[in-house]
């Protein structure tokens, strides 16, 4: 897409600098990042091309789960949907907070929604060169209700604590206690969608104990409570509701 639109790129500059506002719905990020525009600055995209985007443009600040970002007259949002929100809030930021939500009411979207967190699905980041941490990713995803320990995993790879968290991090963009949770969350979010088990059968079956925890850790990651998940992605919660 960048490739195909290098002919566009110094007019979005030119209009920029003229005083012109730029917005970018979903990957268009990737186009207005290719301006340089975005250098230092927040941007969304869709959650699904923020490791692609990460990778061209790290000198940009991402933030996959927020569906909108403002910076000095630069708008981006995230998944193509997004973009509907996005004009809810220039409305506002242009109308003001009434015609915002009057609009709202009358093309019926959901005003305020601000994160993508809830729609994200997490598969590993597993595009890199590094086979042992990729093994060791593969050991979590395979014993996530167990506890595991740092230490453990560390060991699986015959390396210190230290360079094995660092060559984590460096690999999946995660600590090693996040790759856990994540891969927690995810089993958890699988079972509150499909399974009739309740939010504390859930919890223990993907090797939480402590509920408080459980609930902070999952909504920290989706945005939202495990029963608020439960009750919107369930179909039978749905019926029953």
């Amino acid at each position: 897409m960048v490739a195909a639109n290098q002919a566009f790129l110094p007019w979005i500059i030119k209009q920029y600098k003229q005083g012109a506002e730029v917005v970018s719905l979903c990957i268009g990020a990737f186009l207005l990042a290719a301006t340089g525009l975005l250098k230092g600055r927040s941007c969304t995209t869709h959650w699904l091309a923020a490791p692609e985007f990460k990778q061209m443009y790290p000198e940009v600040n991402l933030v996959p789960y927020k569906i909108i970002t403002d910076e000095g007259g630069l708008y981006t949002s995230g998944g193509a949907y997004s973009s509907l929100n996005l004009i809810l809030y220039l409305v506002e930021k242009y109308a003001g907070r009434s015609m915002a939500i009057r609009s709202s009411k009358i093309f019926e979207i959901d005003i305020d929604r601000n994160s993508q967190s809830p729609f994200i699905i997490f598969h590993g980041q597993k595009e890199h060169p590094d086979e042992q941490i990729k093994k060791v990713q593969e050991y979590i995803e395979q014993n996530f209700p167990a506890k595991l320990t740092v230490e453990e995993l560390a060991e699986r790879c015959c390396l210190g604590r230290r360079n094995f968290e660092r060559r984590f991090k460096k690999a999946t963009s995660n600590t090693v206690v996040e790759y856990i949770q994540r891969v927690k969350v995810e089993a958890a979010k699988m079972s509150l969608e499909s399974s009739r088990e309740n939010v504390n059968e859930v919890m223990y079956s993907v090797g939480y104990s402590d509920t408080k925890a459980f609930r902070t850790t999952f909504k920290k990651i989706t945005g939202i409570s495990p029963l608020e998940y439960r009750n919107k992605y369930n179909r039978e919660a749905v019926e029953l509701a």
